[in-house]
C-alpha cells in the first residue's frame, strides 16, 4: 500500500530513490502497525537528527562518534521520508503536519552546517581560516535549494508545469552530491580531518555549481 503512495522518482538522486525512500517505507509500515501518527514520526526524526548535530559541535571527532553521527543522521532522514508516506497511506495529511515537517527540515539544514562550522573552529586544524566560510556558503546554498523547491511546488499546484514521470539514470547520479543523504554519509569521515574536509568541500562545490541552473529551471517552470 505504501509503495503506491510514494512520490514519483523524477528529480530524485539514487540515494533517495533506492535507499532513503525504501527505508522510509519500512519505517512508515512499522509506524502504521503501532498506531503512530505522522507528526510523531516527524518528531522522532528530530530526536535522531539534532542530538547527532550537537555531537558534531560539542564532541571531539573520533571513529565511534563519526559512525554514530552518520547512522543517526541517516535514520533521521529516513524517518523524514516515512512521515510523508505514512500521512499519504493513512490519508491523514494536514497543513499543520506539513508545516511541522518543513519547519524541522529548515532547522536541520541550518543546524548541520552550523555544527560543522563549530567543529571546524574547535577541533580542526584548517589550512586556512578562510575555510571557516565553507559551512556558511554551504548552508546558504542548501537552504536556498530547499526553500525554492518547496516554494515552486506550492506555486505550481495549478499544474502549469509537467514533471517527467521517468528519472534518467544519469540525472539520478548527478543529483547525488546535492542529496542531503550524501551529506549525512559524509560524516562517516568526520574523525579523519583531511578526508572529511575534502568530502565536505566537494559537496559544497557541487551545491554551488548546481544552484544557478536549478534556480533558472525553477523560475522557468512557473513562467
Amino acid at each position: 500500500m505504501l509503495s503506491a503512495v510514494q512520490k514519483p522518482p523524477a528529480g530524485v538522486s539514487l540515494y533517495s530513490r533506492f535507499v532513503n525512500r525504501p527505508a522510509g517505507r519500512v519505517l512508515a509500515a512499522v509506524a502504521y502497525r503501532i498506531g503512530a501518527t505522522p507528526n510523531q514520526v516527524t518528531c522522532l526524526s528530530a530526536l535522531f537528527t539534532f542530538p547527532a548535530l550537537a555531537a558534531v559541535a560539542l564532541v571531539p571527532p573520533g571513529p565511534g562518534t563519526s559512525v554514530c553521527v552518520c547512522v543517526a543522521l541517516a535514520v533521521g532522514f529516513a524517518l523524514d521520508a516515512a512521515d510523508g508516506q505514512l500521512a499519504r497511506g493513512r490519508r491523514s495529511g494536514s497543513p499543520a503536519g506539513e508545516w511541522l515537517d518543513h519547519a524541522l527540515d529548515c532547522v536541520k539544514l541550518l543546524g548541520v552546517h552550523a555544527a560543522v562550522l563549530v567543529a571546524f573552529y574547535r577541533f580542526f586544524r584548517l589550512p586556512s581560516p578562510v575555510l571557516l566560510l565553507a559551512p556558511l556558503v554551504f548552508q546558504l546554498a542548501a537552504v536556498l535549494i530547499f526553500f525554492v523547491t518547496v516554494l515552486t511546488e506550492k506555486l505550481d499546484q495549478g499544474g502549469r508545469a509537467t514533471v517527467a514521470r521517468r528519472c534518467p539514470a544519469v540525472r539520478s547520479v548527478l543529483l547525488l552530491p546535492v542529496d542531503y543523504g550524501t551529506t549525512c554519509l559524509g560524516f562517516l569521515f568526520l574523525s579523519r580531518q583531511g578526508l572529511f574536509l575534502g568530502v565536505y568541500c566537494t559537496l559544497l562545490a557541487a551545491h554551488v555549481l548546481f544552484l544557478p541552473g536549478f534556480l533558472v529551471r525553477s523560475f522557468r517552470r512557473l513562467c
